[in-house]
């Protein structure tokens, strides 16, 4: 067995400051009149001596953790203003949707990490998402089977019932169809 590299989150001398420093720089770093220069000059005033360079590294990271939480917040907002307006839509097909769009990102911005991927992780993934999607159908396909073996069933008997009255087992057929037909629409 192979061993995997295990990746330790990324820290810098800047997380190590006091709280009140790091605060100001990341005020200087929203403030784009301030240059990484600047902010370096502004921490060698402070009595620490940290380079330009890094400052552009901590402030990447920032902008880039920043970002992130705001597409989560986004995703979120938009998923429940969903919820809110159509109570009845099955929201696995969106979840699905959203991990699939998020997996995808992952991939494509993460060369590094993807490329340290086993081959055997990166193929379960796929596969796992695949068989979840072909579950969802077949689940779908089951109820709509079971609903219309329900229906058949329940006509039958009704219809045994009211054999006698002709003119209302027609209207009570017609009925049944289009309870049928609601109940199968897709949304």
């Amino acid at each position: 067995m192979s061993k995997q590299r295990q990746r330790k989150r990324t820290r810098c001398k800047i997380d190590d400051l006091p709280e009140p420093i790091k605060n100001k720089i990341c005020e200087m770093i929203s403030d784009t009149k301030n240059t990484y220069t600047d902010i370096a000059i502004y921490l060698y005033e402070q009595g620490f001596e940290i380079s330009r360079s890094s400052v552009g590294r901590y402030a990447l990271r920032s902008n880039a953790a920043l970002e992130r939480l705001q597409e989560a917040q986004e995703q979120t907002r938009v998923l429940i203003e969903a919820v809110k307006n159509n109570p009845e839509v099955d929201y696995t097909e969106a979840g699905l949707q959203i991990m699939i769009g998020e997996l995808t990102k992952k991939m494509a911005t993460a060369q590094e990490e993807f490329d340290e991927m086993p081959l055997d992780k990166a193929g379960r993934l796929l596969v796992a998402t695949s068989r979840t999607n072909a579950y969802k159908e077949k689940l779908r396909d089951d109820m709509r089977s079971k609903a219309e073996l329900a229906f058949e069933k329940m006509e039958d008997e009704i219809l045994k019932t009211i054999k006698a009255d002709e003119e209302l087992a027609t209207q009570l057929h017609n009925i049944l169809l289009q309870a049928k037909e609601k109940m199968m629409q897709d949304d």
